[in-house]
């Protein structure tokens, strides 16, 4: 199937909710309005009930209790509200996926997220943008499993879809990859473009004429969590380590392990990220 086709299949495929289109366009505003956002909220009790879930997860590790929406964009602000609607409206766009497993994936995910965000941060990028670009950079693995599920199926026995070399079997088997997809996908839910052109560029950040810096940090990111993944052990995180990307980040081997998260994602953060 070609990639045109895939995403033409929009019956297939998860829509972004109502509410979190709403939310999402008063967010985009120069000066978003905080009394709009939670009224928008407020309309969806089961999106106000995970958002407040996930807000006092570990997943930005609060040492004080959020109690509302209000009290929400308050102590976290409107960037990392963003981050928490669009969170939310992911993990409940795909409850269930032909042939993956989501609790891994959701758990891959996060985990490079993080990643993304503690890199950014020591190269001085936007860490918010990171972390959302690195939590949906793989999400065109499960569109290509709901719109194509025999097609990648036949992939999935022969390259795991955490595989270090499974962009490579994709875009030999199919011409694109879930790099592409994630794009498409990032672009059909109106992310902003940094994220859609990060996502369109992870796979080969500095390649040609192409230099996206904050793609160079998803392909860093991603590598380090799906090593973790797979336990690959010190031997293995220097033969696969991607030189030229970190050469060109200005970074080494020492210093993306350094950026690991404090924890890796955990089965209450992934329980609360989940619903």
């Amino acid at each position: 199937m070609q990639l045109e086709e895939l995403l033409a299949q929009a019956k297939a495929l998860p829509s972004i909710p109502r509410v979190v289109s709403e939310v999402m366009a008063e967010l985009n505003k120069d000066d978003p309005d905080p009394r709009l956002i939670s009224e928008a909220v407020a309309t969806d009790p089961g999106l106000t009930a995970r958002m407040l879930k996930l807000a006092n997860s570990a997943f930005f590790g609060l040492t004080r209790e959020i109690l509302s929406v209000q009290d929400a964009i308050s102590v976290l602000g409107f960037h990392h509200v963003r981050t928490l609607v669009q969170a939310v409206a992911l993990s409940s766009s795909f409850k269930t996926v032909p042939g993956v497993n989501l609790e891994q994936f959701w758990r891959y995910s996060l985990n490079t997220a993080k990643i993304c965000r503690t890199l950014a941060k020591s190269l001085r990028y936007n860490d918010g943008a990171a972390f959302t670009a690195g939590l949906v950079h793989a999400v065109g693995d499960l569109v290509m499993h709901i719109g194509m599920p025999e097609v990648v199926a036949k992939l999935d026995w022969t390259v795991s879809p955490l595989d270090l070399k499974r962009a490579e079997a994709e875009r030999a088997a199919l011409g694109y990859t879930y790099a592409d997809v994630s794009a498409a996908f990032a672009q059909k839910w109106d992310f902003p473009e940094v994220i859609v052109t990060a996502l369109k560029h992870q796979l080969l950040p500095f390649e040609g004429d192409i230099y996206e810096p904050m793609a160079g940090v998803v392909h860093m990111a991603s590598w380090r969590a799906r090593a973790q993944e797979i336990h690959m052990d010190r031997a293995g995180l220097t033969a696969t380590f991607p030189d030229v990307v970190a050469i060109l980040l200005g970074l080494e081997l020492d210093m993306v392990l350094d950026k690991d998260p404090s924890e890796w994602t955990s089965a209450g953060e992934l329980s609360a990220f989940m619903g």
